[in-house]
């Protein structure tokens, strides 16, 4: 079992559980990219390098989810707020800085969904370069 299933079966609520399992393949389908366990409670798809005008530099997760008890939060690097097309379509939701939280999976329009994952990667690569994971 990989690290990113894991972490999916260490997930206590059967819903939350079967969210991340529905999560992996829509990001995966959307992204291309393979998932990987970017913290114990991020799964992350593709990754970047950055530098900031400040000289500040690291690497991140290109766009990804993570569940918590309460919540789940998507990753949409580096922010959803140039997409109101498609932020319209998506279904109930909250906005972060960087994410997109939701209660639950069925409360979002999953093809909605795809294309929020597809704009930001699109977004982002514009920026960054982002690589396959």
């Amino acid at each position: 079992m990989s690290d990113v299933e894991d972490a999916i079966a260490a997930i206590d609520h059967a819903g939350k559980r079967a969210d991340a399992e529905a999560l992996l393949e829509i990001f995966r389908a959307a992204s291309g990219f393979e998932p990987f366990l970017a913290n114990p409670r991020l799964i992350g798809f593709g990754r970047y390098d950055y530098t900031y005008d400040s000289g500040h530099s690291g690497t991140s997760l290109a766009t990804g989810f993570g569940i918590s008890k309460a919540r789940i939060a998507l990753h949409i690097m580096p922010g959803y707020t140039d997409f109101p097309e498609i932020m319209g379509r998506l279904g109930k939701h909250k906005t972060g800085a960087a994410c997109v939280y939701l209660n639950k999976l069925a409360d979002a329009d999953p093809e909605a969904l795809k294309d929020l994952i597809r704009a930001g990667l699109k977004n982002l690569s514009s920026m960054w370069e982002v690589r396959p994971t």
